[in-house]
């Protein structure tokens, strides 16, 4: 009882810190009446914590700085939609790095919820499978023997190929299927695979496979 007794000042300490932090927020940035909207919004999420409230006073200084520029009404109902937020974050964001993007879209749409009358419920997490332990590099070795142990050539460059552009590109086999010899280049930054299809684009080689996958690579050509 004597702990739940010193947990709860201290709780309510805190709060009371993060409100008068919220007070004081008057960016030079922003004009008053944007300031203004920015510390009802916040005020509004009841932050338990200062650095709580400094990071959705940040966020939604963004926001609202962003909609006083478009000539977007400052009210939080108007703010804090969803097509406002998205718009912000495609748009209002492009200065930031992406996972700066995702954070100010998580607390924009924390204040949401906050300022709803009744908020929609948070949804369900759902089980996740365990990933399987990635393969050892005695593993690895041993699957690159069983390659160059094939009956033809052809099988043995195809086997090795497969191994080095999964194991040393992450290509997984939906791609694979797509992939020419041609599509292995070697440049300044090293060895990088070309991977067509929906998720175009391209990555790197780890070092330890690129001897065998340029040799498969050549041997391929354009197939």
């Amino acid at each position: 009882m004597a702990a739940a007794c010193r947990i709860e000042p201290a709780l309510s300490e805190a709060a009371e810190r993060a409100a008068e932090v919220i007070a004081r927020y008057a960016p030079g940035s922003l004009s008053d009446a944007a300031g203004g909207v920015v510390r009802v919004m916040v005020a509004q999420g009841h932050p338990g914590t200062p650095a709580r409230a400094k990071a959705l006073l940040f966020a939604a200084g963004r926001l609202v700085g962003f909609a006083e520029r478009a000539g977007i009404e400052l009210s939080p109902a108007v703010l804090l939609s969803e097509a406002v937020v998205e718009r912000f974050i495609l748009e209002g964001c492009r200065d930031v790095s992406p996972a700066t993007r995702r954070t100010l879209r998580s607390n924009l749409r924390a204040l949401a919820r906050a300022s709803e009358r009744y908020p929609q419920p948070e949804p369900v997490a759902l089980s996740r499978e365990r990933a399987k332990p990635p393969y050892s590099a005695a593993q690895i070795e041993g699957y690159l023997r069983l390659a160059a142990a094939q009956s033809t050539q052809a099988r043995r460059m195809r086997a090795g190929a497969l191994i080095c552009l999964g194991a040393g590109a992450g290509i997984i086999a939906g791609e694979l299927r797509h992939l020419r010899g041609s599509d292995v280049v070697v440049g300044a930054g090293g060895m990088l695979v070309q991977v067509a299809g929906r998720r175009r684009r391209v990555v790197p080689v780890l070092e330890r496979y690129q001897p065998p996958l340029l040799t498969a690579a050549g041997f391929a050509g354009e197939g």
